[in-house]
């Protein structure tokens, strides 16, 4: 057996058989990376309730501001490294601090565990690519309400089926998904209020008998509130990342569904958008191939982030309260699926922005049935009885005698005529409102600068 370097926070007089250190650090030094600069806000909330209850004089807790305001600018640089051997980033850092200050820097860890660090560090930093992600999410929304508006007036085949159904457009098909993003906002704003809160101080999921000052740290780092219970504290490892989870597959599933529209309507036998042709890829052997690959990947990346709610649940399943090192491997999967909505999003936002839409669709003759509910409901509006005005329509049809109208009279609420668009707009903006993601940003900026 060979034995690490003593660079472990838990270190023991023994050292740790090197194989076994390197199956249970696993990609923590690199998925760590990203949690360096939340690890560091943390130390400097910590720190400075550690000064203001007694226990730890001012003057060092000084000393150690400076230093970890230095190291969270090499962090949000890009500038921060996890040195072979040391484990994590509360490591690190702690090393560092030491290694500066001496003594000064092994009293920040007083009063806290490793596992309400990283409670308080994935905290952090979930609400930080939270905030990245809804505001992303409420650029394509606005700009799906802008292609309403632009093109409210183009007609376009409705579906049910896969069957030709009903007179629908284009603004009613952006709109659509503008308003289901909404929906997904409001999913977010769920789980970044459930985020928001507080584990620091629960140190290993029961206290400490340190006099500590929880709610100070809860106003430095902007949290919302405290997680009060330190048990249930404890117990957010995991469930946060479920909460998480829930909420990426959420938009996954509408931006997976208008991916998959636009790869239909894109085709030639449907021919109702087109691509730019330097949005498209070729083929080998076809030189007349033009293929929406962009959107294929799109649907099939927000397949696999449909999965996330099941690959954490069962990383989560059967596991009692308490820490689990379990839990370390929601990391390797939550890290990169945040990493991929971002780019998916950013990727739609970009095709969506060139979409060209076709005119006149519905002068082809295999789209007159759309308008057979329009016959219908004049009949109705002359009197006939619905359900008589359905069958004279349909013996019509069967007959090949039906002549479609071609007007249109919707009127009410989210209908052709009446698209609604100023109200959706409320929509999104009035949930944004309550996201307030300035509270925090600005917390955290007094602190770090």
């Amino acid at each position: 057996m060979s034995n690490t370097p003593k660079n472990k926070l838990w270190q023991k007089a023994y050292g740790l058989d090197a194989k076994i250190e390197a199956f249970t650090v696993g990609r923590d030094r690199e998925l760590d990376l990203q949690l360096a600069p939340f690890d560091i806000a943390g130390s400097l909330a910590h720190g400075k309730m550690l000064s203001e209850v007694g226990l730890l004089p001012p003057k060092e807790y000084e000393l150690l501001a400076n230093k970890l305001r230095q190291l969270y600018q090499k962090a949000i640089a890009g500038e921060f490294s996890i040195e072979e051997g040391v484990e994590d980033v509360h490591s690190q850092v702690e090393m560092l601090l030491t290694s500066a200050l001496g003594d000064i820097g092994k009293k920040i860890h007083s009063g806290r565990s490793r596992n309400d660090q990283v409670l308080v560090d994935l905290r952090l930093f979930f609400r930080a690519e939270l905030a990245k992600i809804v505001r992303q999410i409420e650029t394509l929304s606005t700009l799906l309400l802008e292609k309403a508006e632009a093109n409210k007036e183009v007609l376009l085949p409705g579906y049910t089926h896969l069957q030709v159904a009903m007179v629908s457009s284009f603004g009613l098909w952006f709109s659509a998904y503008a308003e289901s993003l909404t929906d997904d906002l409001e999913l977010w704003r769920a789980t970044h209020h459930i985020i928001n809160q507080n584990p620091l101080g629960s140190a290993a999921g029961y206290g400490s008998s340190f006099p500590l000052n929880r709610q100070r740290t809860t106003e430095l780092l902007g949290f919302r509130e405290l997680a009060y219970n330190v048990v249930h504290a404890q117990m957010g490892r995991g469930k946060t990342e479920l909460n998480f989870s829930f909420a990426l597959a959420g938009t996954a599933q509408t931006l997976g569904k208008m991916a998959m529209d636009v790869c239909l309507y894109n085709s030639q036998n449907f021919g109702f958008l087109k691509l730019p042709d330097d949005l498209t890829t070729g083929s080998s052997i076809m030189p007349h191939k033009k293929n929406p690959d962009v959107f294929e990947l799109l649907r099939g990346r927000c397949n696999q982030l449909l999965t996330l709610p099941a690959q954490m649940a069962q990383l989560n399943g059967n596991l009692p309260s308490g820490y689990h090192r379990d839990f370390q491997l929601l990391k390797e999967v939550l890290f990169p699926a945040i990493s991929q909505m971002k780019q998916v999003l950013d990727l739609t936002t970009y095709a969506i922005t060139h979409l060209e839409v076709k005119d006149n669709l519905l002068e082809d003759e295999k789209y007159r049935l759309l308008y057979s509910v329009e016959a219908v409901n004049a009949a109705v509006l002359e009197g006939l009885p619905f359900r008589d005005a359905y069958q004279k329509i349909g013996a019509e049809i069967a007959a090949g005698t039906f002549d479609p109208p071609r007007e249109l009279g919707h009127t009410h609420e989210g209908s052709l005529g009446n698209l609604c668009l100023p109200q959706i707009k409320n929509k999104i903006d009035s949930v944004m409102e309550q996201f307030n993601f300035l509270s925090w940003e600005e917390a955290m900026a007094q602190l770090t600068n």
